[in-house]
């Protein structure tokens, strides 16, 4: 199976830590790797490094080349421009379309935490079986509910096909995109839905036709691109067209558009956590609501579910502080209160253009 790590987004919603040329996924934000190091170290122990590919921008190659030295420099799919998730997942299947066309192929992000490693390894040759037996050509990989999370998309279980030690299969029944709080707690009462990480695998040639059938036009480009594969034209045909396919989520290209008769859900408790922000990145770290978790040199007296992250030498002290999050960086220093983080995106775009843009 071949392993296809997405490692380009920017990654606002984690701002000051997370900029333009510094996206989360290479930072450290958790131990001494970056998340991005921490999602190949992950899957080391059961794959092979030759059987994995990192897909990001062509600005971050330095970045990614350095940080992951054991990837054959073959493996790197660099894009021109970033075009969203629908373009780069099409990008990288048509690529290895060339190459493994019905091999299966997992999907993964570089920007997550999971915990519980075994299960999550058991979960993707749990669905490389899936592939190679014919049983499915298109295997949702998914995190039992530990919340009523508004911050992921969630997925709706259809019968359950058969029990595994660590992981369950389900048919799939329809995907649900991010909910309203009232939605939100309904999904979590109800243990058919669990949480879609945006984990998939497949195979190149069944990608491939999803593009051919519900964007054409995104296929017919893709086609131009993946024709001159091992060729002098491919950097020219990649920077030519590349740029001019749509702006477009992988959901909304393809997936909303799928009859999901055959798809299967693999549902398993991965101790999965998404930290593209601040109060998710809490939620990931702390043993409990009301526990602080702070990171450098920080003091806090009386405070009570806070997060605070000093990455300068300079003390920071807290006093009665309760659900606020603050970040110290070298150049900007953010406050702002837990139920507030979704702002931070808004009001980074606001910086654009103006005397601070250089912080975005």
């Amino acid at each position: 199976m071949k392993i296809v790590v997405f490692a380009g987004g920017v990654g606002t919603r984690l701002w000051p830590l997370s900029r333009k040329n510094s996206p989360k996924q290479f930072g450290k934000i958790v131990g001494t790797q970056s998340t991005l190091q921490q999602a190949i170290e992950r899957l080391l122990p059961e794959f092979n490094a030759s059987d994995i590919y990192i897909a990001t921008g062509e600005k971050y190659k330095d970045i990614v080349i350095e940080q992951l030295p054991t990837i054959p420099k073959e493996n790197f799919i660099f894009e021109p421009t970033l075009q969203d998730v629908g373009p780069a997942i099409g990008l990288s299947s048509f690529l290895l379309e060339k190459k493994f066309s019905h091999e299966p192929v997992a999907i993964i992000w570089s920007d997550h935490i999971v915990k519980n490693e075994v299960a999550f390894r058991q979960a993707l040759r749990l669905a490389e079986k899936q592939i190679l037996d014919a049983e499915s050509e298109f295997i949702f990989i998914a995190q039992k509910a530990r919340f009523a999370n508004q911050n992921c998309g969630w997925i709706e279980l259809g019968e359950k096909i058969n029990n595994n030690d660590t992981a369950a299969i389900f048919k799939f029944k329809r995907l649900c995109y991010r909910p309203k709080p009232e939605e939100a707690e309904e999904f979590y009462k109800n243990k058919n839905f669990v949480w879609n990480l945006g984990y998939f695998v497949s195979t190149p040639k069944y990608l491939k036709t999803m593009y051919k059938n519900y964007m054409p036009e995104m296929y017919e480009k893709l086609l131009k691109i993946q024709a001159t594969i091992g060729t002098p034209d491919y950097k020219k045909t990649l920077h030519k067209i590349y740029p001019t396919i749509e702006k477009i989520s992988f959901d909304d290209a393809i997936l909303v558009k799928l009859n999901p008769d055959g798809f299967r859900v693999i549902a398993s408790d991965l101790s999965w956590s998404d930290i593209g922000t601040w109060d998710a990145l809490k939620e990931a770290l702390a043993q409990d609501k009301d526990e602080n978790i702070t990171l450098g040199s920080v003091l806090l007296e009386d405070a009570k579910d806070t997060l605070l992250f000093n990455y300068t030498n300079k003390l920071c002290i807290g006093i009665d502080l309760n659900e606020v999050i603050i970040i110290n960086t070298d150049d900007v220093l953010l406050v702002c209160p837990k139920n507030s983080v979704p702002k931070i995106k808004k009001f980074v775009e606001k910086l654009d253009g103006t005397i601070h843009e250089h912080l975005v």
